[in-house]
């Protein structure tokens, strides 16, 4: 086999040793177990609690470095199973290697084994034993090539039965769930079904997403957010120089975030954009697609009377179902197609689908549809993913939005009321942000959350997400424990019916991150205050090389 090369920068990488809270630095064994009961305010709880009759109710959990014994049973000998699931984040292969680390720490010879390609490797039961030669070569490093990930969907008794028998047949004792909401969700589901068949292997989820909207009590941020929204500013920021330099084009610039607007309102505060849209904002103004373009048409004259033909615009991508009407579109698209689905897809001509949805829906929503251009109603009616969303990434919001602004534009030209000269470009940033190298922050975030998910598991507890968090930007004094996935578990309608699933985590519009925009967004409208922040920095003063998120930072 030939010589791996890897890059200059991978070989310092390696090197790299995370920083961790205090509480992780000490003999783990010693680790006390400190349980914190607290009341859950739910309209649905009582619907929750008989979904999970076994796993309700838990406490949350932290852990605390003290001088007790060690248990004697902690040092056994034991198989631990890892998964990777959905999307990469920057910072998946330190979990691996902090949940490594840990467990040879107990005993050396306890194994981590990895499950292949996803959710779809507990099914099957294909694996590789993770050793210390492949944990050395992955390090620090961005992907989740070292065993793959996937979005298999395991939701049938059938199928949890295999993944028990999987787990029983490799002498699995706690297995570790990397994922967003879905996952976790899933993670929360299995715990439920192993305690009702009378299992002790313990599930425990780990919080990872780039778009954010896995966060909570004792959840700050799920791991990849840093590192993805730093990746994308300093594109922003180059587009924005460039921008500056030609001043002859509109970059719209559609930004990663199916279900919140994190992401975009990150980049924002790390950029400051001549124009940023807020999916949680258009829906709480209950603004039509109309008035969305309206906001961006005021933008873009102004800024022509101002003497600047050019700019940069930030759009979620998952914009489209915030806008109320819309939102009320393709859920009755989504009914539509849960009710006729087989006779629907014995259309194979794309104008009689768009007919057939377009002749099924209500009025107001049929005349939306009809306004829409051509490749919009396509999009909207594309297949799924595997939980039943809209693909939004496949929806093209920045050009529909363009198409809309440039028909007001010709209006007004043709009146004499504009004379500028709309030019524009799109880009849309988003797997460029999901397996780069992590951050500092990342990378020892993700560290102590792999350690944190195999002391839960030591622990016996099951049916919980990892937490590392604190108030502070210093990991030394940062928390460690768990948050019960059932405190946040919802009610949702998927697939034409009620499912449990953790719910999101949306923009807070009285939160200080978004406040911090509403203050400066008119100046940064008219006065091209862009800033510039650069690719990551990885080595160098800690100012620098150890930022964490303007978000979290506000909001601690």
């Amino acid at each position: 086999m030939p010589t791996k090369i890897i890059s200059d920068l991978q070989k310092e990488r390696l090197l790299y040793e995370p920083k961790m809270p205090n509480v992780l630095k000490g003999d783990l064994s010693r680790l006390g177990l400190k349980k914190i009961n607290k009341n859950v305010h739910n309209s649905q709880q009582d619907v929750i609690n008989k979904l999970f009759p076994n796993t309700s109710n838990l406490p949350y959990v932290v852990f605390e470095q003290g001088e007790n014994e060690p248990d004697p049973s902690c040092s056994q000998k034991v198989n631990i199973g890892v998964v990777l699931s959905g999307g990469q984040a920057p910072g998946g292969h330190n979990v691996i290697s902090g949940m490594f680390d840990a467990i040879k720490e107990f005993n050396s010879g306890s194994n981590l084994i990895g499950f292949l390609g996803g959710p779809y490797g507990l099914l099957t039961g294909e694996s590789r034993e993770i050793t210390k030669d492949m944990i050395d070569s992955y390090r620090n490093t961005g992907g989740f090539d070292m065993i793959g990930s996937g979005r298999t969907k395991i939701d049938t008794d059938e199928q949890f039965a295999m993944v028990q028998k999987v787990l029983e047949d490799k002498e699995i004792k706690g297995l570790v769930i990397v994922g967003g909401d879905d996952s976790n969700t899933n993670a929360g589901i299995l715990a439920e079904y192993l305690k009702s068949k009378g299992s002790d292997i313990s599930v425990v989820g780990v919080p990872k997403t780039i778009d954010g909207d896995l966060k909570g009590e004792n959840i700050p941020v799920s791991f990849g957010f840093d590192t993805a929204t730093k990746v994308y500013a300093d594109l922003v920021g180059n587009i924005q120089r460039d921008a500056l330099s030609a001043r002859k084009y509109w970059h719209f610039i559609k930004l990663m975030g199916r279900s919140a607007s994190h992401v975009t309102l990150e980049v924002a505060l790390q950029t400051r954009p001549n124009l940023v849209l807020i999916s949680e904002e258009v829906e709480k103004k209950n603004m039509t697609l109309s008035q969305v373009v309206d906001i961006i048409l005021d933008t873009v004259t102004r800024r022509f009377e101002k003497g600047y033909d050019f700019g940069v615009a930030l759009i979620p991508e998952g914009i489209i179902e915030f806008i109320p009407e819309v939102k009320k579109l393709i859920s009755d698209i989504n009914e539509i197609l849960v009710e006729n689905n087989e006779k629907f897809h014995h259309f194979h001509n794309k104008d009689e689908k768009i007919d057939f949805i377009n002749d099924n829906l209500s009025i107001s929503s049929s005349l939306l549809y009809q306004s829409l251009p051509n490749d919009i109603k396509d999009e909207l009616i594309l297949d799924r993913d595997p939980h039943g969303n809209v693909q939004v990434s496949k929806i093209e919001t920045e050009k529909l939005l363009i198409e809309l602004l440039r028909k007001r534009l010709n209006f007004l030209k043709s009146s004499g009321e504009y004379k500028g000269k709309f030019s524009f470009q799109t880009h849309f940033l988003g797997y460029e942000g999901r397996s780069g190298f992590p951050s500092n922050f990342d990378a020892n975030y993700c560290y102590s959350l792999g350690k944190v998910a195999f002391m839960l598991i030591q622990n016996s507890c099951t049916g919980y997400i990892a937490s590392v968090y604190g108030k502070s930007s210093d990991i030394s004094t940062w928390q460690c424990g768990g948050v019960p996935i059932n405190s946040m578990i919802t009610i949702e309608r998927r697939h034409g019916k009620e499912k449990p699933v953790i719910k999101k985590a949306l923009v807070d519009l009285e939160g200080k991150p978004f406040a911090a925009l509403v203050e400066h967004r008119e100046k940064w409208a008219f006065e091209n205050q862009y800033h510039f922040p650069g690719a990551i920095q990885y080595f160098g003063p800690e100012e620098l090389t150890d930022r964490i998120p303007k978000s979290l930072a506000l909001e601690s």
